[in-house]
């Protein structure tokens, strides 16, 4: 008499027939966009945060202008980056944080590692200065990330580079003597993120951006060279950013 032999079942193994297929194959379409060695390079160089041109990636990816925009097209119209248009130069950065998680999960399951971002931008004008109206530089980076995470700014749901104040970060500006409704009337955008040449990150733009440079100035936080673009942070503008911001030196 034959034996019988039990059945194992591993439920989790069996593919569920009523997955999304359109799902599965935008999935196929995004990690062949990442696996594109070219590509993966462009990718990987802004995994630092830092923003860069379509030049600058040309030559991180070894490949001409001509195709780097190519590639830079898919990688965008699969929402892998996501492009800021500032004058001339058209900067490039990771689309969100989704996608930096990913490839940073590629890279450990790779077992690689990458170099760090090194500005060479003179240290004084690396420090702070001014960008046309507003501020520019390590300094005013930090207190743009510091205006995200205490909630003061609201991204744009049409353009994401704009942003709109909170009803707390309104009540914040108001309080640093800035007219936020007269602000608003400018015939210019009230504010935006403008990519810092130095750092690669974004900075504060727009109207908001020169009023809040306006009153650093006025109440001596920082203090503009004459024969340049670089701004001291006085020691009473470091301990004032560090009471109202909670920005560290």
């Amino acid at each position: 008499m034959a034996r019988s032999v039990p059945i194992v079942r591993h439920e989790q193994f069996v593919y569920d027939q009523n997955m999304d297929v359109d799902a599965d194959n935008a999935v196929a379409r995004i990690a062949a966009s990442i696996g594109e060695p070219a590509r993966a390079r462009m990718l990987y160089c802004l995994l630092d945060g830092h923003a860069r041109t379509g030049t600058e990636l040309a030559i991180v990816a070894d490949v001409s202008p001509s195709t780097a925009s190519v590639h830079l097209a898919r990688l965008k119209e699969h929402q892998l980056v996501k492009v800021l248009a500032q004058g001339k130069h058209r900067y490039y950065s990771l689309h969100d944080g989704s996608v930096a998680a990913a490839l940073e999960a590629l890279m450990v399951v790779a077992g690689g590692s990458r170099d760090r971002f090194v500005p060479n931008t003179p240290g004084r004008l690396r420090a702070a200065r001014t960008c046309y109206d507003h501020m520019a530089g390590a300094v005013a980076v930090s207190l743009h990330d510091r205006f995200s995470e205490l909630e003061w700014l609201s991204v744009s749901s049409v353009d994401d580079d704009a942003y709109d104040l909170t009803e707390e970060g309104a009540k914040a500006f108001a309080r640093l003597g800035i007219d936020i409704e007269a602000t608003r009337k400018l015939r210019r955008r009230f504010a935006c993120a403008c990519i810092d040449w130095s750092e690669r990150r974004p900075h504060m733009g727009g109207a908001l951006g020169a009023a809040l440079l306006t009153v650093a100035l006025k109440h001596r936080w920082v203090v503009q060279d004459l024969d340049s673009r670089a701004l001291s942070v006085t020691r009473l503008g470091a301990r004032e950013m560090r009471a109202r911001f909670g920005l560290q030196d």
